[in-house]
C-alpha cells in the first residue's frame, strides 16, 4: 500500500486500480500505530450482541472492499480530509466470537490505546453493542453528548432474562456508567414497533431527545439539523450511525430492518449538517452484508464514513488551530 511523503493518502485510482491491491478503508495505508495518526480507522467484526440476524461481524470487511470507491474531496463541503489529519486503516479490534465479556474487555482496551495516543477512532462495525466498549475507552474522564442516527433506541434493559448486554442496550449501559450526558443525546429516525409501552421511558425519561419519523417528516432536514445542533452544543460529541435508521430500499444488508425510515440523501444532508461541532469519534454499524449480496448496504456503510470522516478531520484540524 503506497504511501506519499507528508499524510497519508489514498491509492491513485489511475495508478493502481479500485479492484486492486490488498482492500483498506479509503484505500488508505494499514499503520496499525495510533500515535502516527490523528483520525484511526478501526474495524470491531463482532455481533454477539445481535438477538435475531446475525451476520454484521462480516460487515468491516466489505465497507473495505467498498470504500474503494470514496475519492479524496467532499463534492458539498470541499473538505478536504487527508489534507487535514493523517489517516490511515488500523486494522480491527480484536474479538472473541464465543465470548460477549471477553469481546467487550478487548475493545475496550484496544480503544484504550487509540484514545491515550490521541487518535480520533472512526469505526465501522459490528452490531451496535460496540459503541459501548468504545465510549468506555474514550469517555472515561467526560460524558460525551450523542448524535444517534438508528431505527431504535437501544435503551432497552435487558434480554433473555438478566443479560444487560445486547445490541439494544448500548446506550443505556452507556448513560449509566457515566459515560453518556442523556440530555446532550438526540436520536434520528426512531420507528418500527415496541415490545411493550414502556419500552422508550428510560431514553424520554433520562432526557435524550427523541426524533420519531414522524416528527422528523413534520419538521423537515433542516429543522433537525438545528435541533441536534442545539442539543449536543459545544461539548465533545460523538456520532452513531445504525444503517438500520435508513429505510431498507436503501439498506437492505441489516439485522433489523424497519421500513418507513430516512432515505439516504437526507441522512447525507444531516451529517454534513453536522460540521462544527466538537466531535471526539464516530462509527457505522450494523452493515450485516450476508443479507445483501449485492454489496449496496456496503457501500452505504462506506459512504456514511466518509461523510463522518470529513467532519472528524474539520474538527481535528480546528482542535489543532487549523484551517
Amino acid at each position: 500500500m503506497a504511501q506519499i511523503s507528508g499524510n497519508p493518502e489514498p491509492v491513485d485510482a489511475a495508478i493502481v486500480p479500485r479492484f486492486g491491491a490488498i482492500p483498506t478503508f479509503m484505500r488508505l495505508p494499514h499503520i496499525p500505530d495510533p500515535a502516527r495518526v490523528d483520525i484511526a480507522l478501526i474495524g470491531v467484526p463482532w455481533d454477539g450482541g445481535t438477538t435475531n440476524r446475525a451476520g454484521a461481524r462480516h460487515g468491516p470487511r466489505e465497507i473495505r472492499n467498498m470504500s474503494s470507491f470514496m475519492r479524496k474531496v467532499h463534492h458539498v463541503s470541499r473538505i478536504a480530509p487527508y489534507k487535514l489529519a493523517r489517516i490511515a486503516d488500523l486494522g480491527d479490534a480484536p474479538v472473541n466470537p464465543i465470548d460477549l465479556g471477553d469481546s467487550l474487555a478487548r475493545i475496550e482496551r484496544f480503544f484504550k490505546q487509540v484514545h491515550e495516543a490521541g487518535a480520533v477512532p472512526l469505526s465501522a462495525g459490528g452490531d451496535h453493542l460496540i459503541t459501548l466498549p468504545i465510549l468506555r475507552a474514550i469517555a472515561r474522564e467526560r460524558p460525551v453528548g450523542l448524535i444517534h442516527f438508528d431505527a431504535h433506541s437501544d435503551t432497552n434493559d435487558r434480554y433473555f432474562g438478566n443479560n444487560p448486554y445486547t445490541h439494544g442496550t448500548p446506550f443505556r449501559r452507556a448513560v449509566e456508567e457515566g459515560l453518556l450526558d442523556p440530555k446532550r443525546t438526540v436520536q434520528i429516525g426512531i420507528r418500527g414497533s415496541i415490545y411493550s409501552p414502556e419500552d422508550m421511558d428510560f431514553a424520554e425519561s433520562s432526557g435524550m431527545r427523541v426524533i420519531y419519523m414522524e416528527e422528523f417528516c413534520r419538521l423537515g432536514e433542516e429543522k433537525v439539523i438545528a435541533e441536534a445542533r442545539r442539543v449536543v452544543g459545544q461539548g465533545p460529541a460523538y456520532v452513531s450511525f445504525d444503517v438500520d435508521g435508513l429505510d431498507p430500499v436503501f439498506a437492505p444488508g441489516t439485522g433489523t430492518p424497519e421500513i418507513g425510515g430516512l432515505t439516504t440523501r437526507e441522512a447525507q444532508h444531516i451529517v454534513r449538517g453536522l460540521q462544527g461541532l466538537d466531535l471526539v469519534g464516530g462509527d457505522v454499524v450494523e452493515v450485516s452484508p450476508p443479507f445483501d449480496p449485492s454489496g449496496n448496504t456496503a457501500l452505504v456503510g462506506a459512504s456514511f464514513m466518509f461523510e463522518i470522516m470529513c467532519l472528524l478531520a474539520e474538527a481535528v484540524a480546528r482542535r489543532k488551530g487549523g484551517h
